[in-house]
């Protein structure tokens, strides 16, 4: 068993600090947040994530030592083995990540070396991050403590991560050197799963394109949902015929409303900056983006050919985080049709099982008002936008909710209601792609 350091007590962090505590490791969880290591020193977790507040309890049930929480990476260096960075990478204006966090970090753990450390990206880093931290610790290591940099992406999906950690379709190394190949293989022993050997180089990349593909596969479902409401198809069906052929797989095949959450959009923009600053101007990217971007439209659009103007007309908000089962409001759709909504006259009615806390953080002081439940959200409502695909959601009594409406247009943006049992109802529904 391996003492481990993981930098960032965020999305990856966390889960990661829980999961190779569960596996047996010592793990140390290090963030500059004072009071988002109090609050976990508590046995509390700042973030919504099923089943990660019980992993971290039990983690600490069974030995305190086996994951603690501070704010002095000092004290990691000195102690781990292996040290994980998960620091965030948001988006310059320009696109590209900021790699600041990353930088600064480095720089401590360089200062800080004791012994033999195997320094490993866990934050999605453009494709040679990692010869610049190498160059980082060189400079900053002045005892010239020995020292090995890998890549280790994440491919944890927000609401799933820790049956994902348990169960990845594979895992990847970016090593170099044979002790930090065996290093990487300890760490994660007792997880079956194919294990991919690279460079750092290529593991940086598989992270990158493996996103932006399924960005892709995401914006083909949308851009064929377009056609689908000219002509009258389904793209439901469409997209379930093409599905089932296994060359091309039903994941990430739904149209809606475009695409949320930290990585997809953030790691679109980054790998088109990053291919274009290396000499290739990776157009397709750049429509990528654009197609899904412009779902939102597509949404405001289908409410404005039903009710008109929007100018005084009370809009529900169904779902504000960017997927189920998740708190996250990063980039979420429903944040930008708020916004256009708002702008356009419209009264904002919103709610979510999850995410009010953060929700009101960063609406508070604008003109939606945040309903207490869905009844109250769908109360005296002249249309409902249905952004996330909650189970709740799905439950709905419409026909109750329809006596309390004053209008009976909805808006599925994500095509996961029951159109014909909504048209029974009396209800004028729209999907993304059907109608």
């Amino acid at each position: 068993m391996k003492r481990v350091g993981i930098v960032g007590a965020g999305y990856v962090g966390l889960v990661s600090g829980a999961c190779f505590a569960k596996l047996g490791h010592t793990v140390i969880c290090a963030d500059n947040d004072k009071e988002k290591i109090e609050t976990l020193k508590k046995g509390k977790i700042p973030i919504y994530e099923p089943g990660l507040e019980e992993a971290i309890a039990q983690a600490r049930s069974k030995n305190k030592a086996a994951l603690t929480f501070t704010t002095d990476i000092t004290q990691l260096t000195k102690s781990c083995e292996a040290i994980f960075i998960c620091v965030g990478t948001p988006p310059n204006d320009d696109g590209s990540a900021d790699l600041s966090a990353i930088e600064n970090v480095t720089k401590e753990i360089a200062r800080n070396l004791q012994h033999y450390t195997l320094i490993i990206e866990k934050s999605t880093v453009p494709v040679a991050t990692g010869e610049r931290i190498a160059e980082v610790v060189k400079f900053e290591n002045k005892k010239g403590i020995a020292f090995d940099v890998a890549s280790n992406p994440e491919f944890l999906r927000e609401g799933t991560a820790l049956h994902d950690f348990f169960n990845p379709d594979r895992i990847v190394f970016g090593a170099e050197t044979p002790r930090a190949e065996k290093l990487l293989r300890e760490l994660y022993h007792g997880i079956e799963a194919p294990i991919i050997i690279t460079d750092i180089k290529s593991a940086e990349l598989i992270k990158h394109a493996s996103n932006s593909f399924l960005a892709t596969k995401i914006a083909f479902a949308n851009a064929l949902s377009r056609i689908c409401d000219i002509v009258g198809a389904d793209v439901v069906k469409v997209t379930q015929g093409m599905g089932y052929d296994k060359r091309i797989g039903p994941a990430f095949l739904q149209a809606g409303a475009g695409v949320g959450g930290f990585c997809l959009p953030k790691d679109i923009d980054a790998f088109y900056h990053i291919s274009k600053y290396c000499g290739y101007d990776f157009r397709l990217l750049k429509e990528v983006k654009q197609i899904n971007e412009a779902q939102k439209g597509v949404i405001v659009q289908k409410l404005e050919e039903e009710l008109w103007n929007l100018r005084d007309k009370t809009i529900a908000i169904l779902g504000l985080s960017f997927k189920p089962d998740t708190d996250d409001l990063r980039f979420a759709p429903s944040l930008d049709i708020i916004k256009i909504l708002t702008a356009k006259g419209a009264k904002v009615k919103a709610f979510d099982p999850v995410s009010m806390p953060k929700a009101r953080a960063i609406l508070d002081g604008t003109k939606v008002t945040l309903a207490k439940d869905t009844k109250d959200c769908l109360k005296g409502a002249h249309a409902v936008i249905l952004m996330t695909e909650w189970n709740d959601f799905k439950k709905i009594d419409f026909a109750a909710a329809k006596k309390t409406m004053a209008g009976v247009v909805i808006i599925d943006g994500r095509n996961c209601l029951d159109a014909g049992k909504l048209k029974t109802l009396g209800f004028r529904y729209r999907g993304i792609g059907r109608n």
